[in-house]
């Protein structure tokens, strides 16, 4: 697949998400995907993907998410997204707080016959849990 169809197939992986339509991910998706950020716990491959999903749209239902940029060589494509929402259920085990949350993420995927088989993530996590008061900023005291 040439780079522009490659960051075509990221594109479509992003709007499922955004719909939050998981089946869909099976046509684009390899069942077997190495994820090298997967949560600890879940199933490996597409099936734990789709867990770890849900279980985030549970306690940010109404997250979206916007590609700042796409940027693809040979078989790999770096995607830089924006997610925002807002925290109306449960996560990792505490009380939905109500408060909203906009934080930045960097994505690696590999492309091979037309599927994403292998992705590495980067999350602003800490930024996440400040952002809904799950942890204090720097400088401020628990």
């Amino acid at each position: 697949m040439s780079s522009e169809e490659n960051k075509a197939l990221v594109r479509r992986y992003r709007d499922i998400h955004n719909k939050g339509n998981l089946d869909e991910l099976d046509k684009i998706v390899a069942q077997d995907i190495i994820s090298h950020s997967a949560l600890p716990g879940m199933p490996p491959g597409l099936e734990g993907g789709k867990m770890a999903h849900q279980a985030f749209l549970s306690a940010f239902p109404d997250t979206h998410t916007d590609t700042q940029d796409l940027i693809a060589e040979g078989d790999k494509v770096v995607e830089r997204y924006s997610a925002h929402g807002a925290n109306t259920g449960s996560f990792m085990g505490a009380p939905a707080t109500g408060k909203k949350y906009s934080i930045e993420s960097i994505v690696i995927y590999r492309i091979a016959n037309g599927k994403i088989v292998e992705m590495w993530g980067l999350n602003d996590t800490q930024g996440l849990m400040m952002q809904l008061g799950m942890m204090p900023a720097p400088g401020q005291s628990a």
